[in-house]
């Protein structure tokens, strides 16, 4: 989503192209977007529709034992130094499941081996010292995006890592669920993160998958709250959107299904939109009044106009 947004694709049309949508339905969402919409036009009406979520097995021996011996003894041996998470990845399994399909995707949209925006990053770990890695930035070794796309999102012990210039990568997320960290430093006014990982909502009872993706969930919640509390310390406004009871709810504890995306999209467009009107009321300095003006002012001119007749 990061590198179709930093490659002038609107949410809209994400939304409609995940969705599954009809061709004419994503040709309107095109025409709404403006700017890349010969772009999108060609590829609703090309033959394929790739969305990586396909599966496939890696070429590679059986992944039998811990998947990197490398990051599994440095974590016992300087454990104050690696994440929670980076602590465990270690010893699982090597994944089995190719990162093609999301390599294809990116690379059916996005021509060239970057996004043309200064800013984009995307964010992977060494397989082997669990460093995190923001491909991007200045300093990070050099990948196409299709590349950085797929380690950020080869999730450990189900994705095979992905190999940039002679070393294994694998999803940053075992570094941090959101990276708000990263911006220490960058003195901005704003920053939204959208974290699918979290929520505020409270879920009890159900399932024992329901209840541990719950748990797992306040665990994210806090990492996420305490890299938030850094940036607002700096003096930055930080914008966070993440799941609802609602989303939650769809969602469910296999967040790896492809089955519950249509209805786990239309739910989330619901539910942010609701979120972001609450927003605007309690805390114009984050979402400025104005905005909520601009929208609102041609359905009151109109009520006034229909009172007069």
């Amino acid at each position: 989503m990061g590198a179709l947004t930093a490659s002038g694709f609107p949410p809209a049309y994400m939304s409609a192209y995940v969705a599954g949508r009809e061709v004419d339905e994503i040709t309107e969402a095109a025409r709404r977007a403006g700017e890349a919409r010969e772009r999108i036009e060609g590829l609703a009406l090309g033959g394929s529709r790739p969305d990586g979520s396909g599966y496939s097995l890696a070429l590679a021996l059986p992944p039998i034992g811990p998947g990197s011996w490398r990051l599994a003894l440095r974590t016992l041996v300087a454990p104050q130094r690696h994440s929670h998470a980076a602590k465990v990845v270690g010893w699982l399994p090597r994944g089995f499941v190719r990162t093609d399909p999301i390599s294809e995707l990116i690379e059916t949209f996005i021509p060239g081996d970057w996004p043309d925006h200064d800013a984009y990053w995307a964010v992977a770990a060494d397989y082997s010292t669990g460093k995190r890695v923001a491909f991007g930035r200045p300093g990070a070794p050099r990948a196409t995006v299709s590349q950085a796309v797929a380690a950020s999102c080869a999730i450990p012990a189900f994705y095979h890592p992905v190999r940039i210039e002679g070393r294994r990568y694998v999803d940053g997320g075992i570094c941090s669920p959101s990276n708000l960290d990263l911006l220490r430093g960058a003195e901005l006014d704003l920053v939204v993160c959208l974290n699918p990982m979290s929520s505020l909502a409270q879920a009890s009872g159900g399932s024992p998958g329901d209840r541990a993706a719950a748990l797992m969930r306040a665990m994210v919640g806090r990492r996420l709250g305490h890299e938030a509390r850094k940036l607002r310390d700096a003096g930055t406004r930080v914008l966070i959107l993440q799941p609802g009871a609602d989303d939650v709810k769809v969602m469910g504890f296999n967040m790896m299904s492809g089955r519950r995306r249509v209805q786990a999209t239309q739910t989330a467009v619901k539910s942010t939109a609701l979120a972001l009107r609450r927003l605007r009321v309690r805390d114009p300095s984050v979402l400025p009044e104005r905005t909520r003006r601009t929208s609102t002012a041609p359905r009151v001119a109109a009520k006034r106009r229909r009172r007069a007749a």
